[in-house]
């Protein structure tokens, strides 16, 4: 009889990089309704999210907040395209059941305690949704059970409710909504980034992936630590999942973003090329630089960068103190100087706490003056 091992299936690596157009597109999607919030984001999300009419906003916000878990991508797919096709013709009553089994993996939190996450089977609700849908005060009421208040907006959760009671309008929203972002804003910036795109998993694919742990390759694509809070957290979910797939993103600027599935994790990274990688991508190194000297480029981030380098390790309060701006104000701020990696953030004592790092600071002089002059 034949060798039962004459054919091997092929291995899947624990961690890859790769460009996930479908997820890459939904992510710049994404990120249209978080410029408010996250300074330093890519000129395009800036500049389309400011191009947006009222009606396109609001759209975007239903579907990418309202009926997030019907339609967030959970594979790769080939294109954006590919994966609106998939969500066209699947049942409408699969994508709101989506939704629920989402909701309800969600530990229910009582008297301040979070319940144990329920087990689903087969990705079906395991909740009764009849109550759900005949009343919107039950939804919203199971909403705020499982969300942070300030999380549940009734005026779009009204609207997604009134859509999960007609999934094939659902279905057809949402689909409609997809392909006029891409025909209209998506499909001429994707082609304009896949170049730039793939000459960083180009890059990324030279080094030894394999020797790392999970998040040790996460630190890598970011190029600093994560908040010291949130390392924990993150470590934890890295070793409960089998893949890693690290995608770099023309937009996300100094953040990262991630979807997950039942067995893969994917991170999307300002793409960029990393140390000891030989790769000539000039449209790709100026892309990094921008997203550095942005943090640079404002006042009062240079001052908040000078008084901790001067100070030593600042509370957030004391920095607000002496600088003289709101708390929101100087969050922004610190938000974006610690994502790009001037400031490394660490908790002490309850409270937010910052200090320079140099090496930051010096690496991004090595940029531009190899960028300018070759060296």
């Amino acid at each position: 009889m034949p060798d039962p091992d004459f054919i091997v299936s092929p291995t899947i690596p624990s961690i890859s990089v790769a460009l996930e157009p479908a997820l890459n597109v939904f992510n710049s999607l994404q990120l249209l309704g978080w410029v408010d919030r996250s300074p330093g984001l890519n000129e395009w999300v800036t500049r389309t999210a400011a191009a947006l009419s009222p009606e396109q906003r609001h759209t975007r916000h239903l579907v990418l907040f309202g009926l997030y878990y019907a339609i967030a991508p959970d594979k790769s797919w080939p294109s954006f395209l590919a994966y609106v096709d998939h969500l066209e013709a699947l049942d409408p009553i699969v994508l709101r059941d989506r939704i629920f089994a989402a909701y309800a993996r969600r530990p229910k939190h009582v008297d301040g305690e979070p319940c144990p996450v329920i087990d689903l089977a087969d990705g079906q609700p395991a909740l009764d949704i009849a109550p759900l849908l005949e009343s919107v005060d039950a939804f919203l009421e199971f909403l705020r059970e499982r969300f942070p208040a300030k999380s549940v907006d009734p005026k779009v959760e009204s609207e997604a409710h009134r859509y999960l009671n007609d999934p094939p309008a659902m279905q057809s929203m949402v689909v409609s909504y997809f392909r006029s972002m891409w025909e209209e804003v998506l499909a001429s910036e994707w082609e304009r980034s896949v170049p730039m795109l793939q000459a960083s998993v180009d890059a990324f694919r030279q080094l030894d992936l394999a020797s790392m742990s999970k998040l040790d390759a996460v630190r890598l694509v970011l190029g600093r630590d994560l908040p010291e809070e949130k390392a924990e957290m993150w470590k934890q979910k890295l070793e409960r999942t089998e893949r890693l797939v690290l995608v770099p993103s023309a937009h996300v600027g100094p953040y990262f973003g991630h979807f997950q599935s039942a067995d893969t994790m994917w991170i999307l990274f300002g793409a960029h090329i990393p140390k000891g990688a030989q790769v000539h991508a000039p449209d790709l190194s100026r892309a990094e630089i921008l997203v550095r000297i942005g943090a640079l480029s404002d006042d009062t981030r240079l001052r908040i960068l000078k008084l901790v380098a001067e100070e030593g390790e600042l509370r957030s309060a004391e920095i607000m103190a002496r600088v003289e701006l709101s708390q929101s104000a100087v969050s922004r701020h610190l938000k974006q100087l610690s994502a790009t990696g001037y400031l490394t953030e660490r908790r002490c004592e309850g409270a937010k706490c910052y200090v320079l790092n140099p090496a930051r600071v010096e690496d991004t002089l090595r940029a531009i003056s190899m960028y300018l002059l070759g060296k």
